[in-house]
């Protein structure tokens, strides 16, 4: 299902809010906006990422982003010292387990520790739903805006290597479309990106990265993925997968049809 949305009028003067902003992803995400002219907000649990986000140019707010009193503070914070959100970017995400020195590691679904699973579904999925809960209202004040939320092709395809990782970023994908409609209304539009396997923490220590591609993984630059953010935004679109791999352009991913309901 595809929704539009008037057409996003640029960044310059938006206020863009990027969860998971202090490194990788959300990172690069933020000195692309920066550089389009946005003033941008990272929020992240770690506090050192505060002077990351100084040395690109942005504000820093700390935010777990699974506890909802955490999203309400931090979205009136922002909204008082900005004067409004045009833009949110849900990116913050997590491996079932972390990533060791070899990389990801498999999963084993049946023996997986309740902590584990607590702890991905908390970033995961409770950091999409508390974040939309919390940003809506103020992008809404301003008229519209748009929304963009981290999944993962792990949420299109079969990935048995971490299969609840697989489930959080396709639940991920199910809230964006089933909320596009609902969002055209507010003239908001809600897009997910979809990236492959990318050179940030989530893939294991510094080093990681270099020893997995001379084992021939195709790792992206986080750069990339800012390019799918962006052209989610500017888009008009909603209830998109982006997917973002590597040697190809952004590309919005065809969803089938339901035979008898959706022909």
């Amino acid at each position: 299902m595809s929704e539009t949305a008037r057409p996003f009028a640029g960044f310059e003067g938006r206020l863009a809010l990027i969860t998971g902003g202090g490194s990788g992803i959300g990172l690069a995400t933020a000195k692309r906006l920066i550089d389009e002219g946005a003033t941008v907000v990272v929020a992240d649990l770690d506090a050192s990422a505060g002077e990351r986000a100084a040395a690109i140019g942005a504000s820093f707010v700390q935010l777990d982003v699974g506890d909802p009193d955490a999203w309400a503070a931090a979205v009136q914070d922002v909204t008082e010292e900005h004067g409004g959100l045009d833009v949110a970017y849900l990116n913050a995400g997590i491996m079932t387990q972390p990533a060791s020195e070899r990389g990801i590691t498999k999963i084993d679904l049946v023996n997986l520790p309740l902590e584990d699973y607590r702890r991905v579904m908390s970033v995961n999925v409770d950091g999409v739903v508390f974040g939309i809960q919390a940003v809506l209202p103020a992008i809404a004040e301003r008229g519209g805006g748009a929304i963009v939320a981290t999944s993962s092709l792990a949420g299109l395809l079969a990935y048995p290597t971490d299969s609840v990782y697989a489930g959080t970023k396709a639940f991920v994908i199910g809230v964006v479309r089933s909320m596009a409609r609902i969002l055209a209304k507010q003239n908001i539009t809600i897009n997910a990106v979809c990236p492959g396997g990318v050179i940030t923490n989530i893939i294991g220590p510094p080093g990681t990265a270099e020893r997995m591609a001379e084992r021939g993984a195709d790792l992206m630059d986080p750069a990339a993925i800012a390019e799918g953010v962006v052209q989610a935004i500017t888009s008009g679109e909603s209830g998109q997968a982006w997917m973002c791999q590597s040697g190809r352009d952004p590309e919005r991913y065809a969803f089938g049809k339901v035979p008898g309901i959706e022909d």
